[in-house]
């Protein structure tokens, strides 16, 4: 697969097809480990993302098929065996279209564009270091795409698990999926659910990563699950920090808020006419 991971395409014994990202993945091991806390986060605030599930590799299968290799430039390395992360492939087996491109006049019809926003607040809150990667999916008898979120694993900038906020990382790279949003009611309900999330789903979902895709130093991962509960109250500030960047992400910001004060101000008028008449 594309990417600086390296992820392999495999059929799973479930009868699923998962894009796989090893633990000698040129990039980090941690790769693995945020890549599930990420996207089983922002699955958990309501967000359109892959299935995600350890996949074990046994050594016999990787010795068995000549691809299972990383190329780290100068050299290869065989793929690691044991516990690896997978996502379920977009589409899956079924016949239908998936891209990662669409050009103005079809990102404008995807159904969920709304999901953006809340994909953003999601990022900010995990200081995504990299750019907001988006594939967008139908089935076969669909004209409507959907955009499905993909590729976590340089949240809580990758390997480093620190925050780095900079307003213009973990954001997607065309300002047309941001035209719409007019104020902060365009983030809900994705917003509210991340700052209201409650502590023991964040520490259940950290308990399902493997310890071995952090070395095995659980005091680092309860300090990062520690650092990540204490940004669920400053991630507002983040996305305002966005918002008045150079980019000029939301150029509509506030123009609803105003039509629908000077609706309110129409109607209220046309009451006090109809109370004078």
């Amino acid at each position: 697969m594309h990417g600086g991971a390296q992820g392999q395409l495999m059929l799973g014994a479930d009868g699923h097809v998962y894009v796989v990202k090893f633990q000698n993945n040129p990039q980090h091991l941690r790769v693995l480990a945020n890549e599930l806390l990420a996207t089983r986060l922002a699955a958990a605030v309501g967000l359109t993302v892959p299935e995600s599930d350890l996949v074990d590799v046994s050594e016999w299968l990787i010795a068995h098929t000549p691809e299972l290799e990383m190329d780290l430039g100068r050299s290869k390395q065989r793929c690691k065996a044991g516990l690896q992360f997978g996502s379920r492939f977009v589409g899956g087996l079924m016949p239908g279209q998936v891209v990662d491109y669409l050009a103005e006049e079809q990102m404008g019809e995807v159904k969920n564009l709304a999901e953006f926003a809340g994909i953003l607040a999601l990022d900010k809150w995990t200081g995504n270091a990299n750019g907001r990667q988006a594939v967008f999916a139908k089935k076969q008898r669909e004209r409507r795409y959907k955009a499905v979120f993909i590729d976590f694993g340089y949240c809580f900038h990758a390997g480093d698990w620190q925050f780095e906020d900079v307003p213009l990382r973990g954001v997607y790279h065309r300002n047309d999926v941001y035209r719409e949003i007019r104020g902060w009611n365009a983030f809900e309900p994705w917003l509210t659910r991340i700052e209201t999330v409650a502590e023991d789903v964040v520490w259940s979902i950290a308990n399902d990563v493997p310890p071995e895709w952090y070395g095995g130093n659980l005091a680092e991962m309860e300090a990062l699950v520690e650092k990540l509960l204490a940004r669920r109250r400053g991630v507002r500030a983040l996305i305002d920090a966005f918002r008045n960047s150079d980019r000029r992400p939301f150029p509509n910001w506030g123009k609803g808020q105003e039509e629908d004060l000077a609706e309110s101000w129409k109607e209220a008028a046309w009451g006090a006419t109809m109370r004078v008449q």
